[in-house]
């Protein structure tokens, strides 16, 4: 089993910033990509920001310019630096993991995600 865990969610006034954390743990063999992805109320879950193994980055055209996102492969950990948030920035934010991991019964490569964090941005 794999436990993503998130921190770093919370009420933002509109141009503030905030970071997120999410830390992969369990028992892992190899994580290929992390990111966020992100679900407003009515709206489909998608993705914000990624990361491979190897430091290769994906942004939403949306996000471009203003998230960063990092990672730390001797931790499991990534991280998403949001400057400049808007109030469309608002949702619930999701760490995904692809990994490689034992299951339990066997090993597989599969997506895990975490619980989710609030991101609110409003004045």
């Amino acid at each position: 089993q794999v436990q993503l865990v998130e921190s770093g969610g919370g009420l933002v006034q509109p141009g503030g910033t905030l970071r997120l954390s999410c830390a992969a743990s369990g028992r892992i063999f190899g994580i290929y990509a992390m990111g966020w992805y992100r679900q407003a109320p009515g709206k489909q879950r998608e993705l914000v920001a990624s990361i491979a193994s190897g430091g290769t980055t994906n942004y939403a055209d949306s996000v471009k310019g203003r998230f960063t996102i990092s990672g730390d492969n001797a931790k499991n950990t990534v991280y998403l630096q949001m400057n400049g948030l808007k109030p469309d920035d608002t949702g619930v934010y999701y760490c995904n993991a692809n990994v490689t991991a034992h299951t339990g019964t066997t090993v597989k490569r599969f997506d895990s995600w975490g619980q989710g964090t609030q991101v609110t941005v409003s004045s």
